[in-house]
């Protein structure tokens, strides 16, 4: 028998595997963060005989060579893939014995990027499991843009005989189990569910039941906006991540966290956007610890720079630095726990601003009152309808243009709130009265704004 534990990693949208027999497993696309694989293998009780990456990421720093160098497994790469560290190069049909009776075959499935390789897992010669990686997902497929963009139209096709390869080798109930496609920015639509099979996708998924011409044109008109850190993703990938640091970092009172201020440095407050917007540290930025903190914070930042967190719990803290290692935002410069009153030097008083419905916002325009409407969401998003006269700036191209935000009480809002935080604190920082609207968007039109499309 055969066992595939899921490792989840809901911030980043992604999953990871440990799939093996009784005495021995493969990790498939592991995170940077390796001992919690190390954890799912000792639960067990198996060795981990083999790292398998079904390409080079671009969305998250791996951990595969790091697990490898530890646990002495064989760390399979596609060998197409251009790494700068020794491995075990795979191409397209070779094979490698997991455990008694349990084989790992390798199949080229090239389109999320040139040397993409999914994974079959065969117990006694017959699949059992295929490791999709950012080929086939659950409804859709990884997206081929994140390479080189002269490359896109051809990856496109390429993902679509991809798609067509595996649903023509394997049997309907093979598990597909993607790496992508769970809330990751690297899937090309937002993938539907949270399990499938080969039968399943032969008729959800597009690339399954359109043809190549129009599956190609309806995937590329869909694509959305790439987070701007996936620039440093695959160099560092190619290049062999260093080891992940989770050592706690530094305490800072409230003179070291005004000194960082001052010096241009990023104080993240990651309570949530309730407590942030009723007292915070003036300057400081509001991402939840519990939303997408490592892609919205690591999209936003200018790379580089050093990140102080502030959070109600010293666990807040430690759960921020391990998601933030996964993206290459490594150990916190400084960190401060507890009442935030205690993050200010005396004689300072911390900051706020109001929260508000979409309700609140139709009552103030009722009034003829004059103020700023600033959507925060994605072009894609907008596109399908928003509220009249708003000014459109996504969030994360917020900070470098915020001189673009008119005059006035800014009343920002997004799809749910937690961009709208964000954004928030950004023009809270910066000097401006906002008020930010912690509402779905559906509410917009119920309070009475005119909703309309571009």
């Amino acid at each position: 028998m055969f066992f595939v534990d899921t490792l989840e990693f809901e911030g980043l949208g992604n999953r990871s595997y440990l799939a093996g027999g009784p005495r021995a497993a493969v990790a498939v696309d592991p995170p940077r963060d390796i001992d919690q694989v190390i954890a799912a293998a000792a639960k067990r009780g198996v060795r981990i005989a083999y790292v398998a990456e079904t390409h080079v990421h671009n969305d998250y720093i791996t951990g595969g060579l790091e697990l490898a160098r530890v646990t002495g497994a064989s760390y399979l790469v596609p060998a197409a893939a251009h790494v700068s560290f020794a491995r075990t190069p795979v191409a397209d049909g070779d094979t490698v014995t997991v455990d008694e009776g349990l084989v790992l075959r390798a199949l080229a499935t090239p389109g999320h990027t040139p040397h993409h390789t999914s994974y079959v897992l065969e117990e006694d010669g017959r699949g059992a499991a295929a490791f999709t990686g950012g080929s086939l997902l659950i409804g859709t497929v990884g997206r081929p843009d994140l390479v080189e963009p002269r490359l896109t139209e051809e990856l496109a096709r390429a993902q679509h005989a991809s798609a067509h390869r595996l649903a023509d080798e394997l049997d309907d109930e093979v598990p597909v189990l993607p790496t992508h496609g769970f809330g990751s920015f690297c899937s090309s639509s937002q993938a539907e569910g949270d399990a499938t099979t080969i039968g399943r996708e032969r008729t959800a998924n597009d690339a399954l039941t359109l043809d190549v011409d129009t599956f190609v044109a309806e995937m590329l008109a869909g694509l959305d906006d790439v987070p701007a850190y996936y620039a440093h993703m695959g160099p560092a990938n190619a290049a062999g991540p260093a080891p992940v640091d989770l050592t706690p970092a530094g305490r800072a009172d409230a003179g070291e966290i005004a000194a960082r201020l001052a010096a241009g440095e990023w104080v993240v407050d990651l309570r949530s956007r309730t407590a942030f917007a009723e007292g915070h540290v003036a300057g400081s930025f509001n991402f939840e610890g519990d939303g997408k903190l490592a892609t919205y914070l690591a999209w936003l930042i200018p790379w580089g720079k050093p990140v102080t967190l502030l959070a109600d719990t010293p666990e807040r803290i430690a759960d921020a630095q391990r998601e933030l290692a996964r993206v290459g935002i490594d150990r916190p410069a400084a960190a401060a726990t507890g009442d935030p009153a205690a993050w200010i030097r005396e004689g300072e008083r911390l900051a706020s601003f109001p929260r508000a419905r979409f309700a609140d916002l139709a009552e103030v325009r009722g009034r003829g009152e004059e103020v700023v409407v600033l959507d925060v969401r994605r072009d894609s998003e907008r596109a399908a309808g928003h509220v009249e006269g708003a000014v459109h700036v996504p969030v994360h191209e917020l900070y470098g243009r915020l001189d673009e935000v008119p005059s006035g009480t800014v009343w920002v809002h997004c799809a749910g709130g937690m961009r709208a935080a964000i954004a928030a604190s950004l023009l809270d920082a910066a000097g401006r009265a906002v008020v930010a609207v912690d509402d779905g968007f559906d509410a917009a039109r119920e309070a009475g704004l005119t909703v309309t499309r571009p």
